[in-house]
């Protein structure tokens, strides 16, 4: 029996898709999570085989849970926004497949058996789209940054957040907008969310 936490903040669609998983003869969703927080702790308590993670949850991201549980278990990550700078991320992130939300439960199924086999499972478009997509103009310093701001950070809280002074977060942001070609840093950090850098 292959044993799966699935993690998913759309109740809707991860009991769904628990309830068609468990169907199948040899799979198991041992515990249902709603955000990626919930998700360390189910894969720390329950010790499944694999882990199903949506991309975009609060708290953790799938992206960022993966990268907390550093390579313990094959992880799948599922999404509705399959941007390519996302797949980079989740590839270096350690995750072993990475498929849309539009795919059946049948074919993840297989995916998954696949997966915990030791197999990688990529979405061809996906894939392609990810090989022909542009390179991130940014440093991970700007990419940070970003990020604090995606969250609705203020300088000031990002200056502290990330022990800088409030000019030198200003600089760096003012460098992004620059590079994107923006007016605003919450139009940048939108822009590298957009194209799967944050």
């Amino acid at each position: 029996m292959i044993r799966v936490v699935l993690a998913d903040d759309e109740d809707l669609i991860r009991g769904a898709l628990a309830a068609l998983l468990d169907l199948e003869p040899d799979l198991e969703v041992v515990a249902q999570c709603s955000n990626g927080a919930e998700a360390l702790r189910a894969v720390r308590e329950h010790a499944p085989d694999i882990a199903v993670f949506d991309l975009e949850m609060p708290e953790l991201d799938g992206v960022q849970a993966a990268q907390r549980l550093a390579g313990q278990l094959p992880i799948v990550l599922v999404t509705r926004h399959a941007r390519p700078g996302v797949l980079k991320r989740a590839l270096a992130a350690g995750i072993r497949g990475f498929v849309p939300k539009t795919t059946p439960a049948s074919r993840l199924a297989v995916i998954l058996r696949d997966v915990h086999g030791g197999a990688r499972y990529i979405d061809p478009e996906i894939a392609a789209s990810a090989l022909t997509g542009g390179a991130c103009p940014l440093t991970d310093r700007e990419l940070e940054l970003l990020g604090h701001t995606l969250q609705g950070g203020t300088i000031a809280t990002i200056a502290a957040a990330v022990h800088l002074a409030p000019g030198t977060v200003r600089n760096y942001l003012s460098a992004a907008m620059t590079k994107l070609g923006v007016e605003t840093r919450h139009e940048a950090a939108r822009r590298a969310w957009e194209e799967g850098w944050i």
